[in-house]
């Protein structure tokens, strides 16, 4: 169960140190407002401020009473007002009219925004727009990096996927850049360096400028890290778009994890109230579990329960001295794990339910021959009938971008039947949402005669592969084309198995989905760390539109140990779902590597359409609040 590490598996670096330094910039940027003051806090910050301070902390520096930033009434009476927001323009909206609206009153108060994790010139522009410039002091909070577990580092940017591979904003690009330098900063220069995708190119290119400007801080380091590979999400829309099948993927598909921990509602900790938990390797029976395949799980946890009940029945031979070590030693952590237990059975028999009324099993069914290219008018059909049903907005845009991603675009036949279908199931408003799948390569139309497998097949059989490729490359270019097909003969995507896949004891990756399929993004990194470059691979990137944004930047590093070199942090730009993380810590306990995870934000399918909705208010709630639509963002 979970993958134990091998026993010379390299020790990871200790992250609790990026969460001392937020801490401590945070306190020193309070402190620069003396005096009590009421702190105003965007809603999409809560979270990641409670995994940095407590309130308990911000109370010892000053900070009377904490407000969300919301269209409601400020009922703050302090003369001193802080706000801790993202560089959005609809916040510097918000605060200058409490500005103004204080203005009007004639009271005079002290206002201080913190940007987090940077400011950005458009909103000091509003702020002056709003003639409340000289009336605020403005600062960052350069908070880019959350440690969320021993091995995985998260930005909080889930708006970083829409921004980017929807509107081309490159924003974010300093922030990354900056969080790779501050980790080269305390953990040492990376000796070896791989990436794909126009974003990781322009990520890296601006963090090495930021590299040669404070060479002499870092160059004098060890390395603790061997490796770095940055890779953009749209090089595999298709792992992110298939239904979960891990327990953490399922978990997060289900419950939606948000920052490290998940609110479980009454039917899972059976009582009226929910519980937020935690899900780390802290959390014992979690840890043993998150990496495996839903099947396995639940006998996993009938034996656990049958193990624990045994060391409780131990008590009843024991004198009084035993007695006593084991209540002093012992029961505290059998409470604890027994707490876990049921949590975990309960959210099991919850995902059970709910899956089994999904109909799961013919869903994903229908995602293998997708995957496979096998059956595709009856997939097609199952598609149309979700729709008809109504069954979910989200699920059926869902299915329909990984039957065009698979296919290389849907024949205008299917794309004009199955959009007006969806139009008329779930209303017109989500008109706008196509346009946006279409401009992301998530949803597209082939051009007349333009079946790119087929001509594909044709073309490979006629003429050299030199040749075939510019024909191909020629296909690209009229729309975003995926190629899924030709990659994944290239890549062996879909495994060749005699009889069933043992998922007990899995033998490759494809174990994430349910022996099916191994995620691209995975392949593309084991293939690459075992060649040390993109050299045998270069078909391979040119069918992922990627000829001229793969790169390779190695250097000769005498001072790098043999253990920082089984080390290979990944960084996802767009977001990476727990599918691949756990592919992945499969793929390093393996080959004895160890990774690390650095992801704009975890995402999940749901995640990645709700992105590219217009619509999105009316569609999801996160827990008891509304979500916020990401029309806001930008």
């Amino acid at each position: 169960m979970a993958f134990p590490h091998r026993p010379d598996a390299p020790e990871l670096p200790d992250f609790s140190m990026l969460k001392r330094l937020a801490r401590d910039q945070l306190i020193y940027l309070l402190e620069q407002l003396p005096g009590k003051k009421d702190l105003f806090i965007e809603p999409d910050l809560m979270s990641p401020l409670d995994r940095i301070a407590s309130v308990s902390i911000l109370k010892q520096h000053e900070v009377d009473k904490l407000y969300k930033v919301e269209n409601k009434p400020v009922l703050s009476t302090n003369e001193q007002l802080c706000f801790l927001v993202r560089p959005r323009i609809k916040n510097m909206r918000y605060i200058a009219n409490l500005v103004n609206a204080d203005k009007s009153a004639g009271r005079t108060r002290k206002y201080k925004v913190i940007f987090s994790p940077q400011k950005f010139y458009a909103c000091e522009m509003v702020l002056e727009e709003e003639g409340i410039y000289g009336d605020v002091s403005c600062d960052e909070w350069a908070f880019s990096l959350l440690p969320l577990d021993v091995d995985l580092l998260s930005m909080e940017l889930p708006e970083f996927f829409r921004d980017y591979f929807l509107e081309g904003d490159q924003r974010w690009i300093n922030t990354v850049a900056q969080a790779l330098h501050l980790l080269s900063t305390l953990y040492g220069p990376f000796p070896n360096s791989y990436g794909i995708g126009r974003c990781a190119k322009m990520s890296y290119e601006l963090w090495r400028t930021l590299e040669e400007e404070e060479e002499s801080e870092t160059k004098s380091r060890r390395p603790e890290i061997g490796h770095i590979f940055l890779l953009d999400r749209d090089t595999d829309f298709v792992t992110a778009l298939c239904s979960q099948v891990v327990y953490e993927g399922l978990v997060d598909d289900t419950f939606r994890i948000k920052c490290g921990s998940v609110d479980f509602g009454p039917e899972v900790t059976s009582s009226e109230k929910s519980l937020k938990v935690l899900l780390n390797a802290d959390d014992k029976v979690f840890s043993e579990i998150r990496n495996e395949h839903f099947s396995n799980v639940f006998g996993f946890l009938s034996q656990k329960a049958r193990n624990l009940q045994a060391q409780y029945d131990r008590r009843r031979g024991m004198d009084i001295k035993q007695m006593k070590n084991f209540v002093s030693q012992e029961l505290k952590g059998l409470k604890q794990e027994h707490r876990l237990l049921s949590l975990h059975i309960g959210a099991c028999e919850s995902i059970m339910k709910k899956k089994t009324k999904q109909d799961f099993q013919e869903l994903i069914k229908t995602e293998h021959a997708l995957l496979e290219g096998f059956n595709i008018r009856e997939s097609t059909s199952y598609i149309e009938e979700h729709i008809d049903r109504q069954v979910s907005p989200i699920e059926s845009l869902r299915l329909m971008c990984l039957l065009s991603i698979t296919e290389n675009g849907l024949i205008p036949k299917d794309y004009r039947s199955l959009k007006t279908q969806y139009l008329q199931s779930y209303g017109p408003e989500h008109l706008l949402t196509f346009s946006n799948l279409r401009g992301a390569g998530l949803l597209t139309e082939q051009a007349p005669g333009d079946t790119l497998t087929a001509v594909e097949s044709k073309v490979s059989k006629l003429v050299t592969d030199k040749a075939a490729g510019k024909i191909t490359d020629a296909f690209s270019s009229l729309a975003k084309r995926s190629n899924f097909r030709a990659i994944s003969k290239k890549l062996n995507l879909i495994p060749r198995v005699d009889g069933e896949y043992d998922l007990k004891v899995p033998r490759d990756m494809a174990y994430v989905f349910s022996g099916a399929y191994v995620p691209l993004s995975c392949r593309i990194i084991e293939q690459v760390l075992e060649r040390r470059s993109w050299q045998g691979l270069e078909e391979v990137v040119r069918l992922l539109n990627c000829s001229e944004c793969a790169f390779t930047d190695t250097t000769k590093e005498d001072r790098a140990s043999s253990e920082s070199l089984r080390l290979i942090l990944v960084v996802f730009l767009g977001g990476c779902t727990f599918s691949e993380i756990s592919a992945l810590r499969f793929l390093g306990r393996e080959k004895g590597y160890r990774f690390i995870f650095l992801t704009t934000a975890v995402t999940n399918s749901a995640r990645l359409m709700e992105a590219m909705s217009e619509f999105l208010s009316c569609l999801i709630h996160f827990g008891s609040q509304a979500s916020i639509s990401l029309l806001s963002f930008t």
